[in-house]
């Protein structure tokens, strides 16, 4: 229901929470759902996993290969990459934008993408998002992405098979989540250092309503600074499986986060959890929500909004306290 002090179309009802993995005294029983949950119900996760599966054995360029940077191979990851990115964000925004499957049933804002806007290349705000989650976005991935299959090819970058270590090789699950949430939250708060929002950060922040095209909308700076979490393969041995896996929720994990509703609902109110609140509140508000809910950072810095009204007051007062003179 959209309420009217905060203008939200929909939000949760119940306040938003950090993962139970990081809470003291701990909590195992809670802590192993939230590894699980992603797992084991359909979820974007899951996707991206199929995704993995499916390049990694019939997409993949021989290794072997990969120990010179040509053209043909670095041309292979790059169009499967902007096939992937066409085709999943395109798809989110075709059912929820362009076709309007579900109306506005568990949007969060209740406005429509701009248009008309000279704040937006092309004066469109989608064509200003597709371009840049192209042009940018998509290009960055694959610069990552070819670095480190260069460096595992070349014995730079380690790679972990099954049979090694299968428990390390599993691990990957609950490492790889959490280390990318340490380094988005620093990454992001560097972002918001006012000369780097200025001429970069800023163009993500056109977005003050988002929608599927709006997650990989970046400066090429900012995307590059983004996709660098990849980095942490060349430390910690993974299996390649994971390694794309990283890649694809990175890469793609943002057209679900900024797809403006809480879920893709596909038949009888069940469906694919889509949105992020905790992250369209940082949207709104801007200082707050740095980070995700995978890690308590915005808790432990006092930037966290769990979305509630008595938090929107305090955000406010914390903005005033920001930009007093």
């Amino acid at each position: 229901m959209r309420n009217s002090r905060t203008a939200w179309n929909y939000r949760p009802r119940k306040p938003l929470k950090n993962s139970p993995i990081f809470e003291w005294p701990p909590k195992p029983g809670p802590a192993v759902w939230w590894i699980l949950r992603r797992w084991v119900r359909f979820s974007s996760y899951v996707i991206f996993a199929v995704c993995a599966l499916i390049v990694y054995f019939y997409a993949q360029p021989e290794l072997a290969k990969m120990k010179s940077l040509t053209l043909d191979w670095i041309a292979q990851i790059y169009v499967r990459n902007l096939v992937l990115m066409i085709a999943i964000t395109g798809s989110l925004h075709l059912h929820l934008v362009t076709l309007g499957v579900q109306g506005k049933k568990l949007k969060f804002d209740h406005r429509e993408m701009i248009k008309n806007n000279r704040t937006f290349s092309f004066k469109n705000q989608v064509h200003d998002n597709m371009f840049w989650s192209i042009a940018s976005g998509v290009t960055a991935w694959t610069l990552l992405e070819v670095l480190f299959f260069w460096g595992a090819a070349n014995g730079y970058a380690p790679i972990l098979l099954f049979r090694e270590n299968p428990i390390l090789s599993i691990s990957a699950l609950i490492w790889i989540p959490i280390l990318s949430s340490m380094h988005f939250y620093w990454i992001h708060r560097l972002l918001h250092w006012p000369p780097l929002y200025r001429w970069v950060h800023s163009l993500h922040h056109r977005n003050l309503n988002i929608g599927p095209w709006s997650g990989m909308s970046m400066h090429p700076v900012e995307s590059l600074c983004y996709m660098s979490a990849l980095l942490l393969h060349f430390v910690i041995p993974t299996h390649p499986i994971f390694v794309l896996l990283h890649f694809y929720t990175k890469a793609i994990g943002p057209s679900f986060s900024h797809a403006g509703f809480e879920k893709v609902i596909v038949k009888d109110n069940k469906g694919i959890d889509a949105g992020d609140f905790h992250h369209q509140l940082h949207h709104r508000f801007f200082e707050c929500n740095y980070g995700t809910l995978e890690m308590p950072w915005d808790k432990w810095f006092g930037s966290f909004h769990d979305g509630t009204d008595a938090a929107n007051e305090k955000i406010k007062e914390r903005r005033r306290r920001m930009h007093q003179p």
